[in-house]
């Protein structure tokens, strides 16, 4: 049973959280370089966001939903 987990202590340390070493060693180098994957997604997250209220936009300007209070149930 202690060679089970010290296999699973092994899958984790030695290969799944290599990726975070590696960046937590590139991080003393060079701030930027660490955390370049988080400001990528934090653009691709803004272009997304800047699509849907366009798309949004796009929907309110065509003008055919129906904005009477009476409209939906439960807002009666």
């Amino acid at each position: 049973m202690k060679d089970f987990f010290g296999a699973i202590e092994s899958l984790f340390v030695d290969v799944l959280f290599a990726p975070f070493d590696a960046l937590r060693a590139l991080e003393l180098e060079s701030w930027t370089a660490a955390n370049v994957l988080n400001w990528v997604f934090m653009i691709i997250g803004s272009l997304a966001f800047l699509y849907w209220m366009k798309e949004l936009k796009k929907f309110n300007d065509n003008d055919e939903e129906n904005r009477d209070p009476k409209a939906h149930s439960f807002l009666n």
